[in-house]
């Protein structure tokens, strides 16, 4: 379990992590090579939609385009780390308790 200083360490990470990546206009700069900088910006993407709710292929292709013109990589990368599950076209926003957490790894 993690205590208050440990929670405010991570927010100031995931905040740092958000500057660095996005402009003020909320466009993402490029996607993070380092995985748990990855895992910050997609959890921070996916966090912004519905959980549960089932969005088509072009649906989650123009809500990421209005990040990044690379959506096919972000949406890729969504599926790669269990934010989203996709079947027959369809994505699904999985429960957080799926998501890969950042703040686990090494």
């Amino acid at each position: 379990m993690m205590d208050n200083s440990d929670k405010a360490l991570n927010e100031k990470t995931v905040q740092a992590v958000l500057r660095n990546f996005f402009t003020k206009e909320g466009k993402l700069t490029h996607l993070p090579a380092q995985l748990k900088k990855k895992l910050i910006v997609l959890e921070h993407l996916v966090s912004q939609l519905e959980q549960g709710h089932s969005y088509s292929e072009k649906q989650i292709n123009e809500y990421i385009k209005r990040v990044d013109d690379d959506y096919a990589t972000i949406r890729r990368e969504f599926i790669i780390y269990r934010f989203m599950s996709r079947e027959d076209g369809i994505y699904t926003v999985n429960p957080p308790e799926m998501w890969t957490r950042w703040d686990s790894l090494n």
